[in-house]
Formats: C-alpha cells, sequence, structure tokens
C-alpha cells in the first residue's frame, strides 16, 4: 500500500523550538511559521488518511519543491523543471522532512518512529508544494522481536 500526500504552496523548514518561562518551567513551542505549515500538512494528510492508522515500519519519501527563483535565466527554469538543477542552498532537506513527519502523527501513523527509511529530496519548481510517499514495510521484524 502506498499513500501519496501533496501538500500545496512554498514549502516551510522545520524552525528551531523557541523556549518561553512560565514562573519556574520552561515552555518549549515551534516558531509560528512551523505551527502554521504543520497544520497545512495535516490538512492535506486528512483527505488520504488510511481508515485505521499505520501501525508497521514505513518508507517515507518527501520531495520538496521550492519556487523557481525569479534571478533563472531561461534554460535555467527548464532545467529546474527536468530536476537537473537542483537547490544546493540552506535549508536542509532534513528540516522540511521533519516538520511533515511530526504533522502527519495521529492522521497517518501513531507515531513517528515508527519511520524507519527516510529519503528527502529539493527540487525547484514554477509549483511550489511537498509531496509525501508513504508505505509500508512487511512486519517481519516484529517475528524477530
Amino acid at each position: 500500500m502506498e499513500i501519496k500526500i501533496t501538500i500545496p504552496g512554498q514549502p516551510v523548514p522545520q524552525g528551531r523550538p523557541r523556549f518561553a518561562r512560565q514562573g519556574n518551567f520552561v515552555r518549549t513551542y515551534d516558531p509560528k511559521p512551523s505551527v502554521e505549515y504543520k497544520k497545512r500538512v495535516a490538512s492535506a494528510a486528512i483527505q488520504k488518511r488510511p481508515q485505521k492508522l499505520l501501525e508497521a515500519e514505513l518508507e517515507v519519501e518527501v520531495h520538496i519543491y521550492k519556487e523557481t527563483l525569479k534571478s533563472f535565466t531561461k534554460q535555467k527554469k527548464i532545467d529546474a523543471e527536468a530536476k537537473i538543477l537542483r537547490p544546493l542552498t540552506k535549508p536542509d532537506a532534513d528540516n522540511y522532512a521533519k516538520g511533515i513527519l511530526d504533522a502527519l502523527k495521529g492522521i497517518v501513523w501513531k507515531d513517528d518512529g515508527q519511520v524507519v527509511d527516510l529519503i528527502a529530496r529539493k527540487y525547484y519548481s514554477a509549483v511550489p508544494r511537498a509531496e509525501v510517499f508513504i508505505r509500508e514495510i512487511s512486519p517481519i521484524q516484529e517475528t524477530l522481536l
């Protein structure tokens, strides 16, 4: 079984956690752009979620399509759409994947710890988006425990 989720719009990487003091306690929270993006991911995932939360080991492939730069020449735009020209700049691909994995917890799977294989790729596109492919791996490990 494979689930494909497309999150429209410019992808947002997971931001560094923020800290706030409340009396003698320190509260940790996500920055606002990360929170808003996770809501967008959850909204897209709800439409594709399985009837029952996935519990097996999972393989997840995340394709990040960043907006094509305005400074690109016509040839660079063609190369970018053909996936020949790829983003080498920050943010890192894993920072994009982290926020998406966190947002899918409780919607597609029980816990993102179930993800045992992760592939994250960055591309340019005139249509910015993120595409997430989720595949269950056969539950062989359960028999080994």
